[in-house]
């Protein structure tokens, strides 16, 4: 994790892609834009460590793919699935507020 926490340190969203082209990522990205968040993204193939970065994805996400890795607040969500669970569960806007990605929800907008 020491590898990774400069990269998701003091930032709201996070999100680790294989490259720009991977539609899962991108669905992410559109999911995160679409609640108001502007996450930050960083394209594996472009790190100038991009071996490094993927073993302590690799390692954080045990469970799940490594990409897409999503951060909130710092902290490890998981793949895709892992936050389309957080949202359908009601779960995903709290997340984004608690970490200061958004600062309020309307749901009926």
């Amino acid at each position: 994790m020491d590898t990774l926490r400069p990269l998701v340190d003091e930032k709201p969203v996070v999100i680790f892609s294989r490259n720009n082209s991977d539609p899962v990522s991108h669905s992410m990205k559109q999911l995160f834009t679409s609640y108001g968040a502007n996450p930050v993204v960083y394209e594996l193939n472009q790190l100038p460590n991009r071996q490094e970065v993927e073993n302590a994805l690799d390692q954080v996400a045990v469970q799940t793919p490594s990409v897409p890795a999503i951060f909130i607040g710092g902290n490890f969500i998981g793949g895709a699935n892992d936050v389309i669970g957080l949202q359908v569960r009601g779960e995903l806007v709290q997340k984004l507020i608690d970490a200061r990605a958004i600062w309020f929800w309307n749901r009926n907008q």
